[in-house]
C-alpha cells in the first residue's frame, strides 16, 4: 500500500486534505512532521493557510524548506495554498517574506481597491472561481476546463516562467492558479473544499507516476 504524507508544520486545515486523499483511495496517509517519515513516502502533500511569515518562519525551523527541495524531485508533490505560495521566490505579504524559490515569481497583494466592470471586488478573494486549463497534464485527467474550485486568499501568484502555469484563474487581474514543473504540482485553490472536481484532482494525484 502507497503512503501518502501531508507534511505537518503547525499551519493548514490538515485533516480536511488527509479525509479528501483518503475519500479517494490514497492508500495510507500521514500527517506528519517527521522528516524521515515524509522521506520514506510515496507521495508529499504540502498544504497550508494563514500568514506567510509564519509559515516561512516554521519551515524554516523544522528545516523543511530543505525537505521540501529534496522530496519535490523525485516522487509526486502536491501544495496546495499558501503551500503553493511557500514554493514561489517571495511574497509581498508582511512587508516582504522570502520563500523556498522552487518555482520562480512572486505572491502579490490583490489591493484594497480591487475593481473590474465598474465592480467593487472583496478582497480576500473567497468562493468558486473558474480555473482555466493551459495545457494538459495528468491531474487534469477528466476535469472539464474552466471547471470551478475554491478560493480564499488575498495574495495572487505572478509566475516568473510562463510555461510552469497550468492553470489560470481571474479576479479583478489574471493569476496562477496552478503552476507544474517534473514531479511537483501546486495550486492556489482548495481542493479539498472543491467537491467532485477537488476530488477528481486528488484522484489523479494519488495514481499520477510524477511524470510530465
Amino acid at each position: 500500500m502507497q503512503t501518502v504524507a501531508v507534511i505537518d508544520y503547525g499551519m493548514g486545515n490538515l485533516h480536511s486534505v488527509a479525509k479528501a486523499l483518503e475519500h479517494v483511495g490514497a492508500g495510507r496517509v500521514l500527517i506528519t512532521s517527521d522528516a524521515n517519515v515524509i522521506r520514506e513516502a510515496d507521495r508529499v502533500v504540502f498544504p497550508g493557510v494563514g500568514a506567510i511569515r509564519d509559515c516561512m518562519a516554521e519551515i524554516r525551523r523544522l528545516g523543511f524548506d530543505t525537505l521540501v527541495r529534496e522530496v519535490s524531485q523525485d516522487r509526486p508533490f502536491l501544495g496546495i495554498c499558501v503551500g503553493m505560495q511557500a514554493l514561489l521566490d517571495s511574497s509581498e505579504e508582511n512587508g516582504g517574506v522570502d520563500c523556498i524559490g522552487l518555482f520562480p515569481g512572486q505572491v502579490k497583494f490583490f489591493g484594497k481597491d480591487l475593481h473590474e466592470n465598474g465592480e467593487h471586488l472583496k478582497v480576500p478573494h473567497m468562493g468558486w472561481n473558474e480555473v482555466q486549463q493551459k495545457v494538459d497534464h495528468p491531474l487534469w485527467h477528466s476535469i472539464p476546463d474552466l471547471a470551478r474550485f475554491y478560493f480564499v486568499h488575498s495574495y495572487y501568484i505572478e509566475a516568473g516562467n510562463p510555461r510552469q502555469v497550468v492553470g489560470g484563474g481571474h479576479y479583478g487581474v489574471d493569476f496562477a492558479a496552478a503552476l507544474a514543473e517534473g514531479s511537483r504540482f501546486a495550486v492556489q485553490f482548495h481542493p479539498e473544499k472543491s467537491h467532485t472536481h477537488g476530488l477528481q484532482l486528488l484522484e489523479n494525484f494519488v495514481a499520477w507516476d510524477g511524470r510530465w
